[in-house]
């Protein structure tokens, strides 16, 4: 006689709801274009600000008579660049509801930090060994690099930026001190206004 097993069922799964699914797959939209889109939020007003600001302090860096003196006043208008640029990206990355810790920004911050963490460092080598003249092509090639690489996650016009940052950079390296401090106009004065215009008119601001 053939005895009958019991046969334990596990109990039913428990239905997703539909609205569940809808939202989980919406956030995995919103996540996906996070990822994938360009970084639009660079201030087309700030850059015009930091062109503004360094054409101010190369008329003061022109005046004074002192290396040190020189190297202070563009350290100081490097660290109000960065508060301004970092005041106007975050105030338009706002109005747009663009993220600033996932996504194109993070993309964009980890290509062009390492680049200025270089410049910062040989500044200070290059400063102990009295290399003054090298500095204007170092900075102009460090930031030409920083736009390349970071902007490769955005609009096309911050890496063409680079690219013309980069040329001047090599042209004060093999020409310094010649035409050191009128690549620095040009460059951090000169095309801040330029790339900002353009910016602002493409972008909206």
């Amino acid at each position: 006689m053939l005895k009958s097993s019991a046969v334990v069922s596990s109990p039913p799964a428990v239905p997703t709801s539909l609205s569940d699914r809808a939202a989980a797959d919406l956030r995995f939209i919103r996540q996906t274009m996070a990822h994938a889109a360009a970084f639009t939020a660079v201030s087309g007003t700030g850059y015009l600000a930091i062109g503004a600001g360094a054409l101010i302090s190369a008329w003061f860096a022109g005046r004074v008579s002192t290396p040190a003196a020189w190297l202070l006043i563009w350290i100081a208008d490097a660290l109000l660049s960065i508060g301004v640029g970092m005041a106007s990206t975050l105030r338009k990355a706002h109005r747009a509801r663009q993220p600033l810790l996932t996504g194109a920004f993070r993309k964009f911050a980890l290509g062009f930090a390492p680049v200025m963490l270089v410049g910062s460092v040989m500044t200070g080598v290059l400063w102990t060994l009295r290399a003054y003249d090298v500095l204007p092509g170092l900075w102009l090639l460090c930031y030409g690099a920083g736009l390349i690489a970071g902007g490769a996650y955005s609009v096309p016009v911050v890496p063409l930026m680079g690219v013309c940052f980069l040329a001047l950079g090599i042209a004060a390296a093999w020409w310094a001190p010649q035409i050191g401090a009128l690549a620095m106009v040009a460059g951090f004065g000169g095309l801040h206004v330029i790339f900002g215009i353009v910016l602002v008119r493409r972008y909206g601001g």
